[in-house]
C-alpha cells in the first residue's frame, strides 16, 4: 500500500509536522509492506526535498511553483500527484494550510476524509482515532473504502530524523489558467510578536500563579532559563497574556525540548497541546494533580517558594 505524505512549510521553513508527517506516513506503509512518498509544493522545493529525505522515506517530488501556499496551486498539485503515485492512504497536515486544501482535494479525487487523526492503525482497512468534546473523548472510525484522505494532528507522532535514501525528483506541475486566488502578503495576527511553537525552552504558567501581578515572577524565571512563556488557557481568558501564547486544545500545539509547567493542573485541553515536548516538567501543590501523569520530573511544592529558589540557582 502506498502512502503519500504532503509537507507543510511557512515562511522558508518546513514545518514540525512535515517530519511528524513522515513518521506516521512510514507507520501506515510498515502495516502492508508498502511504499512511502513525501511531496513538497512551492517554496525553496530544492533544500526542502533535501530535508525530507529521511530514514524510513522512499521517494520525495518536488513541486516548483511560487514562493508561499496558495489554494488553486497546492489543491492541483495534490490532486495531479495523486493521479501519479496513486497512494491508497493521502496524508495532509492538520494546519491552517492542511484544512484549506484537503476538503478540496478530497471532494475533487472523491476521497472519504478524516481529519484531525492523532492516531490509526490498518487491518485490511483504516481505523483512524479521533477526539472530541474538548479531548475528552475519543472515537475510532473505520474506513470503509479502499482509498483515504486524512489529516494528522500535530504533535502527536515523534519526529522523523536520520538521512535516508529517497529518489528525490521534480513533478511538472501547472495549474490550468488563471488562478482563482493569490497570495497578497503574510501578516502575523495581533500580539503575534512571539510564536510559542518555535521556541525551544518553554515556561508555561497556570491559574495556580493566583494574581496578574503575580505573573512577572514566572516572567524572571522564564529569563532566567532563556525561555519563551506560555499558559494555559485560564490565564489568556483572564486577559493576563494574549491569545498567542495559550498552550491547549484551543490554543496551539507545541513540542519545544523543554516544558516547564508552573502552577498547571493539567487538564486534557491543556495536555492535548504539550504532551509531545522532549522533557517535561511541572511544579503543583497537589501530588495528585494530573499533570504529573506525563511529566518526567515534578516538584510538589508551593510555585511561590520553588520558583524563587530556581531564579536564584539559574541566575
Amino acid at each position: 500500500m502506498t502512502v503519500l505524505a504532503i509537507a507543510d512549510h511557512r515562511r522558508g521553513d518546513l514545518r514540525d509536522v512535515s517530519y511528524e508527517l513522515v513518521s506516521a506516513g512510514r507507520q501506515l506503509a510498515d502495516a502492508t509492506g508498502g511504499d512511502l512518498h513525501v511531496a513538497v509544493i512551492s517554496g525553496d522545493v530544492d533544500e526542502f526535498g533535501e530535508k525530507l529525505n529521511l530514514d524510513g522515506v522512499d521517494a520525495v517530488h518536488t513541486v516548483a511553483n511560487g514562493e508561499e501556499f496558495n489554494h488553486d496551486v497546492y489543491a492541483g498539485a495534490v490532486e495531479a500527484l495523486y493521479a501519479e503515485v496513486e497512494p491508497a492512504v493521502l496524508l495532509m497536515p492538520n494546519s491552517v494550510n492542511g484544512l484549506d486544501y484537503a476538503p478540496a482535494v478530497a471532494n475533487a479525487l472523491d476521497l472519504p476524509l478524516v481529519s484531525d487523526a492523532v492516531d490509526f492503525s490498518y487491518d485490511g482497512g483504516l481505523t483512524a482515532t479521533r477526539e472530541m468534546y474538548g479531548s475528552k473523548v475519543e472515537t475510532t472510525v473505520d474506513v470503509d473504502a479502499e482509498r483515504v484522505a486524512v489529516t494528522i494532528r500535530g504533535g502527536e507522532w515523534p519526529a522523523t530524523a536520520g538521512t535516508g535514501d529517497a529518489e528525490i525528483s521534480a513533478f511538472d506541475y501547472e495549474p490550468d489558467g488563471e488562478l482563482g486566488s493569490r497570495v497578497l502578503g503574510f501578516e502575523e495576527v495581533a500580539g503575534g510578536d512571539v510564536d510559542i511553537t518555535d521556541a525551544d525552552v518553554l515556561v508555561s504558567v497556570g491559574r495556580g500563579i493566583e494574581e496578574e501581578e503575580n505573573l512577572e515572577l514566572v516572567e524572571e524565571l522564564a529569563d532566567a532559563l532563556g525561555a519563551t512563556l506560555s499558559s494555559s488557557r485560564p490565564i489568556v481568558d483572564a486577559g493576563w497574556l494574549p491569545p498567542n501564547r495559550q498552550v491547549g486544545q484551543s490554543g496551539k500545539v507545541v513540542t519545544p525540548d523543554i516544558y516547564l509547567a508552573v502552577g498547571i493542573s493539567g487538564a486534557v485541553q491543556h495536555v492535548a497541546g504539550m504532551k509531545g515536548s522532549d522533557t517535561i516538567i511541572a511544579i503543583n501543590t497537589d501530588p495528585n494533580a494530573p499533570i504529573f501523569d506525563i511529566a518526567d520530573y515534578g516538584i510538589v511544592g508551593d510555585l511561590f517558594e520553588v520558583v524563587p529558589e530556581l531564579i536564584e540557582q539559574f541566575n
